[in-house]
């Protein structure tokens, strides 16, 4: 320890079950973290060249194999230590303590902690890597080499990402700014399994200093978080709402090149459908919208538009509607009327579909 941190001193349904050992989404799960040398993960990424950087929002995000785990593992650069300045011991002190904080969080839909380095003057956290990306780009890049998701995957996936915030929850920890940037994908027996991102974690009920970054993302981020900053469990279920609406529709957040009322996403949503089946107010809802979305309603030709046009009419009308209810209710404008993650889980359990039929 001292060498790496020297300051110290479609088919039937049921809810998956939870993974076993063996299932390569439960790697590293109940590990404790390593240490790494400086050596060690500079070797394995070539003394971190561009070819090794990790596409994605994560800046100084390095992949590369390390030999002493056997293991492809992705490296975030967090900072360089300046040992003549005032505030070496604060920063040391905080990447200690969010060392000490993700460590502790272990859970199949997690992206777990393998270890760290403090090396000299270099802090590095050495994470589990995903190679199918993240759940963004397989919804909205239309490139070849990622096979577009089938409603039956969408759902899984839902229900799996649902679990891992019910985890964090559960352990006072919540997503800053979830977005489907946030999800990684692995495979495993022929399926897609989620990863949620820890990069951006808080204490539930923090008040963030990058409130600035919560206003650049308005359509992601709960109403209250973008007015004050904090973040707490009912702002993830808001959060995770827009991104199950991202899977139903296949729309983005935000579409600058949309027509102006259709920009929006929840603006959209509602507009369609949720306002006619869900009492909740927004911003955007007026009378004239809501009687807009009562008439839709009874079109099931307008209704299907809700749904992804990639999924080419391959899903169950019933489950759209109960997805489309689910995401309502996260999406409600009064924090106090968002269903809590657990309801969530429960229900989006009822849309997955039995990985092994």
């Amino acid at each position: 320890m001292e060498a790496c941190f020297p300051f110290l001193g479609v088919r039937k349904r049921r809810v998956p079950p939870p993974p076993v050992e063996g299932d390569p989404h439960h790697r590293n799960i109940a590990a404790a973290a390593r240490t790494f040398s400086f050596e060690e993960l500079a070797e394995a990424t070539r003394n971190f060249r561009d070819e090794y950087l990790v596409a994605g929002r994560e800046p100084s995000m390095y992949r590369g194999r390390l030999k002493s785990v056997n293991q492809v593992v992705a490296m975030k650069l967090q900072h360089l230590v300046d040992r003549n300045n005032v505030s070496t011991e604060q920063r040391n002190s905080e990447f200690l303590a969010r060392v000490l904080m993700l460590n502790a969080l272990r859970h199949p839909n997690l992206v777990n902690l393998i270890g760290f380095c403090a090396d000299g003057n270099h802090r590095i956290l050495v994470h589990e890597y995903l190679p199918l990306g993240s759940l963004e780009d397989h919804l909205h890049d239309p490139s070849p080499d990622k096979g577009r998701l089938d409603w039956s995957t969408r759902m899984n996936i839902a229900a799996d990402v649902a679990r891992g915030l019910e985890y964090l929850h559960g352990k006072g920890v919540v997503c800053c700014y979830l977005r489907s940037s946030d999800v990684l994908l692995g495979v495993g027996d022929g399926y897609h399994y989620p990863k949620l991102s820890q990069y951006e974690l808080a204490k539930d009920g923090q008040l963030l200093d990058g409130i600035r970054e919560a206003r650049d993302f308005p359509c992601t981020i709960a109403p209250e978080t973008a007015m004050c900053g904090k973040v707490c469990r009912s702002s993830d279920v808001y959060s995770f709402g827009v991104v199950l609406l991202e899977m139903i529709t296949g729309r983005r957040p935000f579409s600058p090149q949309a027509a102006e009322e259709d920009r929006d996403l929840v603006t959209w949503v509602i507009a369609h459908k949720i306002a006619a089946s869900c009492q909740f107010g927004h911003d955007c809802c007026d009378v004239l919208v809501l009687d807009q979305a009562r008439t839709l309603l009874e079109d099931r030709v307008e209704f299907r538009r809700m749904a992804d046009p990639a999924l080419q009419g391959r899903y169950p009308s019933l489950g759209l509607k109960e997805a489309l209810t689910v995401a309502s209710m996260c999406i409600h404008q009064d924090p106090a009327m968002r269903s809590p993650i657990g309801a969530v889980v429960t229900d989006l359990a009822r849309l997955a579909y039995d990985r092994s039929s």
